[in-house]
């Protein structure tokens, strides 16, 4: 019988009856959340401490989910921790009103496991959403906002807590954050999801009065401003307003300022000719600029960027105040507030759009740091020159702060792992992190299945299929695809524009490197063809080449016709003929025949986003593609060329694809951003079973011959297989977005 669900707390007496709680699966599964909780802390027995850790890691996730997705996220903890009985036990726990699971947790990778978890409940793995700096009592600290609604302040050096922690109030994810000082105090200023501005006292750890109200949806964007003697907040929603208060009193001041045309996605403030202005980037991609004090937009929208403004930075130049801002077009733009004057603009590239701005000053010079999706740029705000590019990882927040006198940008992974970075030498301050797992794969290694998973820091590693056991770690480069030559496991790995072959057993080289790009490698992909190992490799430079790996020469001419570097590639059999499949930046997906060196037909479909990701798979005997963009999965038949139905799924965060044939069925499986991997049943056109959920952003997906899915999340791995007779699940219908995994 399951203990009561009150929330008192178990006395020293009541200790043995909560360590045998605390080692029931049972009860860790289908008991309240908060009464597993209150037992955390008192658990003394070996199995009880074990039960509270696997409990902890990820409580802020299925704390809010349902048994189900508990009883999965307990199984894969338990796993992570290396109790695979503990595991197996949670799996096979019957939850009321739910089938059994469809998946079971073979083995997991814990790296990211960390010992406090066995002591404290305050440090749940925890998206970071938003970040600023600033210096208290000559102490550089970064607040961080997260996907929980938490606040924390952390030493970006140590990555220590400082202070009480965390902060708590928003009911959902910090979308914006400011810091500034409030009589003399340091405080940080927070916009959330849940429509609500708060301010808190980052002395004390308190909230400052009550949450700054107004909005019916989120607060998007915040900002900081002096309007005379009175400092206020500023913050952006998707109701086409910006308002400010005042932070002392919580009062709103004056009139919404507000355009109907335009929702404003960024803002920042600053002084023009004496008065304090906010100025607005919108979802319209214009630029405006509005008087604080009374409200009206000053002169004409500013116009260039071509998409929406997600993110906005203000500063000095010369002495005159400019604005910094990029978006969703993938270029930074620079304008003189003054005159209105557009200074400079610089391409981002394309590693997806500008998610994050932050300014600083390198020698006395202005610099602009950009954060897209796995790279931190730098240029030199004054001259335009392209300082720096640093590849961190998939990392979405940056800021700039100074520590012992030098320059740094903290980047922010997501993960919750501050990293600062020099900015005069590009090198980390302290010791860095474990890096994402940024693709996986399978081999065969001394007669055993492997996972090889390749990480954002350029290092290959191997674990044992069966065991998890961590066989070897080589530093080799961005890990693309796995082959064998000659009967040798190797690993195609890329450094910008080669690609090296290295043993899988020993690291080392294996002929000379594959070169011919004249831009940086994205995609590699490898085929057996005719009983021949072949690589395919797509780059920044637009083009597909083809390479014989037996001999390491390439195949014939370049594959020319995309006009932006190549982002996916993927190999398939049509009518007994090899094709080449491959997306790109510039929106297309195009089909070529190998044999003959071209493209097939005009297979040219226009997606809305870049495409970065693509697999293939035979399905009712026809050939098909499945790409993956952010706003949706499609399934295309490449016999006509035409979309298989409507969109497996729409609204896809982050999205990565692989396909098998499990038991005799064509399966897609779709991880995405949000932590879930979805199964697709290609042939009947449903989903089978609810989405899987993970800890952390998934980010990589292989599936091995025998069916077991290999999924790379965050910084580790897992292996799950599939369970022999699974209850039956109402599928999902095509089209219908997951449901979400509230944090």
């Amino acid at each position: 019988m399951l203990p009561s669900t009150s929330a008192t707390t178990p006395t020293t007496t009541q200790t043995t009856a909560a360590d045998e709680w605390l080692a029931d699966p049972t009860f860790l599964v289908t008991a309240d959340p908060e009464r597993v909780i209150a037992l955390l802390d008192v658990a003394s027995s070996p199995a009880a401490r074990v039960g509270a850790a696997v409990y902890r890691v990820s409580a802020e996730l299925h704390r809010r989910a349902g048994a189900g997705v508990r009883r999965q996220l307990l199984a894969l903890d338990a796993a992570r921790y290396g109790e695979r009985e503990l595991s197996a036990r949670i799996a096979a726990t019957a939850v009321e009103g739910e089938p059994a699971g469809q998946w079971g947790v073979e083995w997991s990778s814990g790296s990211e496991l960390d010992p406090r978890y066995r002591r404290t409940r305050d440090d749940y793995p925890d998206r970071t959403t938003a970040m600023a700096t600033l210096v208290v009592d000559g102490r550089t600290l970064a607040v961080t906002g997260h996907s929980s609604g938490k606040v924390t302040v952390r030493d970006p050096v140590t990555g220590q807590k400082v202070g009480r922690q965390p902060m708590t109030g928003h009911t959902h994810k910090v979308s914006a954050m400011a810091t500034t000082l409030l009589d003399g105090r340091p405080v940080a200023v927070t916009g959330g999801d849940d429509g609500a501005v708060r301010a808190w006292d980052l002395a004390t750890g308190e909230q400052i009065g009550a949450p700054l109200t107004g909005y019916p949806r989120t607060a998007s964007a915040v900002a900081t401003a002096m309007l005379g003697d009175r400092s206020v907040v500023v913050a952006g929603n998707d109701d086409r307003t910006v308002r400010v208060w005042d932070l002392a009193t919580g009062r709103q001041v004056g009139r919404p300022l507000a355009d109907p045309t335009s929702e404003a996605w960024s803002l920042a403030t600053a002084v023009v000719d004496g008065r304090p202005v906010a100025v607005t980037g919108g979802d319209d991609g214009a630029v405006r600029v509005w008087d604080l004090a009374t409200g009206e937009q000053i002169g004409a929208p500013l116009t260039g960027h071509t998409r929406a403004i997600w993110v906005m930075v203000t500063t000095v130049l010369d002495g005159r105040p400019v604005a910094v801002t990029a978006g969703t077009d993938r270029t930074v733009r620079v304008w003189d507030l003054t005159d209105g004057r557009q200074l400079a603009q610089w391409p981002v590239g394309n590693d997806g759009p500008v998610t994050s701005l932050a300014t600083s000053v390198l020698d006395g010079r202005p610099m602009v740091m950009a954060c897209s999706l796995g790279l931190v740029q730098v240029w030199d705000l004054a001259t335009g020159e392209h300082v720096d590019r640093h590849r961190t990882g998939p990392v979405s927040v940056v800021a700039a702060a100074v520590l012992d006198g030098c320059p740094v940008a903290l980047i922010d992974d997501g993960d919750w792992a501050v990293q600062a970075w020099d900015l005069a030498t590009g090198q980390q301050i302290g010791e860095p992190p474990a890096a994402p797992v940024a693709a996986v794969s399978t081999a065969v290694l001394d007669g055993h299945p492997v996972a090889v998973t390749g990480s954002s820091d350029g290092t290959v590693q191997v674990w044992g299929l069966a065991t998890g056991q961590h066989l070897g770690r080589f530093p080799v480069g961005c890990m693309g695809a796995t082959a064998v030559i000659g009967g040798r496991p190797v690993a195609l790995t890329s450094s910008d524009e080669t690609v090296r072959v290295c043993d899988l057993a020993t690291g080392e080289q294996v002929g000379e490197p594959l070169t011919g790009h004249t831009g940086e490698v994205c995609a590699v992909a490898t085929a057996v063809v005719d009983g021949r190992p072949m690589a395919f490799t797509g780059g920044d430079d637009a083009t597909v080449r083809v390479w014989d790996l037996t001999t390491g020469h390439q195949v014939g001419e370049p594959l020319v016709g995309h006009e932006e570097p190549v982002s996916a590639v993927a190999t398939v059999e049509i009518d007994g003929r090899w094709h080449v499949v491959t997306a790109s930046y510039d929106r297309t997906m195009r089909v070529w025949d190998l044999a003959a060196g071209k493209q097939v037909g005009e297979f040219l479909p226009s997606f809305d986003f870049p495409v970065p990701a693509v697999a293939t798979m035979t399905v009712h005997g026809r050939a098909h593609a499945i790409t993956s963009s952010w706003d949706a999965v499609r399934l295309w038949d490449l016999t006509t060329g035409q979309e298989a139905d409507e969109p497996l799924i729409e609204r896809i965060p982050e999205p990565v694809v692989a396909t098998a044939v499990v038991d005799g069925c064509p399966m897609a499986f779709l991880g995405h951003g949000d932590r879930t991997v979805c199964v697709w049943d290609l042939a009947g056109g449903r989903q089978i079973g609810p989405p899987l959920v993970f800890p952390l952003s998934v980010r990589a997906l292989a599936v091995t011959p025998s069916g077991q899915l290999v999924v790379g999340f965050g910084h580790e791995v897992a292996t799950l297989a599939r369970r022999e007779d699974p209850a039956p699940f109402r599928p999902q219908a095509r089209g219908e977005a997951a449901a979400p995994v509230r944090a």
